[in-house]
């Protein structure tokens, strides 16, 4: 079986296994006078105001006589309103009355509390997880990415750090076990020592998930170290390596070093240019076997 098929299987499994999951609430709906596509009409009258029947249609993908009949009924019920288009005298423009409100805020009330059932038998952190998952479903689909933040770290964010950085590597280039090694021994000795006028760790978030990071040490009162600059293989493309280089020159500058200095390796190279784009210059470069496997070790600097 191709790869895409695979693909193509997996999301019919989700669908079957969601619509199944989702019925619960269905069923809660149904026993309303209201089927679940009356709810949605409801729904996008309350929410934007002049909306046409051809709108509906449009957006709902409805078809017009059963809209129309649709209509008619929450007019008798006195649920909506006419009003006649400004920009086309043929069509009419639909509204909810004060009664229709009242009929879509308990709707929604019975809808948010099925939500609700549903999440609460979960734990707070699965719920979050489920969450996360949602957007990212619906941003991929949509065809948008969704927006990554830079912050401080918190509890936990460094054992993430060198999980992913040790997967990363060993996933990407083959390296064994020393590279873990050396990432922890950073991250213990950033965390023992830290001094905050002079050193700082961003944590890149994305969909709720580390998927990057980047350190500023003291490497001696004119000099600040770049390290472990690193994104995650499903956030690249999004600019938060340029962005994480640019935030450790920008605080090297107010801390009031001279030079900022890193240290990498040669097959490193979209990370090395980077570098090169933020100004760094090869300084020194010699051959090394380390982490398993034959590299080149080239320090950078640049003048901030």
């Amino acid at each position: 079986m191709s790869p895409i098929i695979e693909r193509a299987e997996t999301v019919r499994r989700f669908n079957r296994f969601y619509t199944q999951q989702i019925g619960v609430l269905q069923e809660h709906l149904l026993r309303s006078e209201f089927s679940l596509t009356e709810s949605r009409i409801l729904y996008e009258l309350g929410s934007r105001a002049d909306l046409t029947g051809a709108d509906l249609c449009q957006m709902l993908g409805l078809n017009a006589g059963y809209l129309s009949r649709v209509i008619s009924g929450f007019e008798k019920k006195g649920l909506i309103d006419k009003t006649r288009s400004a920009t086309d005298a043929r069509a009419s423009c639909l509204g909810l009355t004060d009664q229709g409100r009242q009929v879509l805020a308990t709707l929604e009330h019975a809808s948010r509390e099925e939500v609700i059932a549903l999440l609460q038998r979960l734990p707070e952190p699965r719920q979050e997880e489920l969450i996360q998952a949602m957007k990212r479903v619906q941003n991929l689909l949509g065809g948008g990415e969704p927006s990554y933040l830079l912050r401080d770290p918190k509890a936990g964010d460094m054992g993430a750090v060198v999980q992913q950085q040790a997967e990363l590597y060993t996933r990407e280039y083959g390296w064994n076990h020393e590279f873990e090694a050396l990432v922890a021994e950073i991250v213990a000795k950033y965390l023992r020592e830290f001094d905050p006028s002079a050193e700082r760790c961003w944590i890149a978030e994305k969909d709720g998930r580390v998927v990057g990071s980047v350190f500023v040490v003291r490497h001696d009162a004119t000099t600040a170290k770049l390290r472990m600059l690193y994104v995650d293989a499903g956030a690249r493309g999004l600019g938060i390596g340029k962005r994480l280089v640019d935030e450790t020159l920008r605080f090297a500058r107010q801390a009031g070093y001279k030079t900022m200095m890193l240290w990498t390796v040669d097959i490193l190279t979209d990370a090395r240019r980077l570098y090169q784009k933020a100004g760094f210059r090869l300084v020194e470069e010699e051959p090394m076997h380390s982490f398993g496997k034959d590299l080149v070790s080239q320090t950078w600097a640049v003048d901030l």
